[in-house]
């Protein structure tokens, strides 16, 4: 029986991945200028990050465009840290806009709401 356990081991070790894709979580929220939506925006994701890795989109993980109400969700994620970075245009004042947030999904099947500030 012992045998059997350290030949099990590294196998139980190796289904619990780091952060990324392939869970059971979701992110989802909205990309809000203050508290005007953002409609079209996009929400870029770098996967086991808490601080913004910067504004070269190409340095993301993955990416997903909001809808016409702003409204965003990325879904099939790991538990772990992320850090969402949103660009968009405000049509109100005819600007572009980015910020970003740092999320942690605690649980490996749970839906976090996060809206990501964005501004000029």
């Amino acid at each position: 029986m012992r045998y059997l356990f350290i030949f099990l081991l590294p196998f139980l070790f190796s289904s619990c991945g780091k952060e990324g894709l392939g869970g059971e979580a979701v992110i989802k929220g909205y990309v809000k200028h203050h508290s005007a939506p953002i409609p079209n925006a996009v929400v870029y994701i770098k996967f086991g990050s808490k601080e913004s890795p910067g504004s070269n989109t190409s340095s993301y993980d993955e990416s997903v465009t909001a809808d016409a109400n702003a409204f965003y969700e990325i879904t099939g994620l790991k538990k772990g840290d992320y850090y969402l970075y949103g660009v968009g245009m405000d049509t109100a004042i005819s600007k572009a806009v980015v910020g970003g947030i740092p999320v942690e999904i605690k649980k490996r099947k749970e839906v976090v709401q996060a809206d990501v500030p964005v501004t000029e």
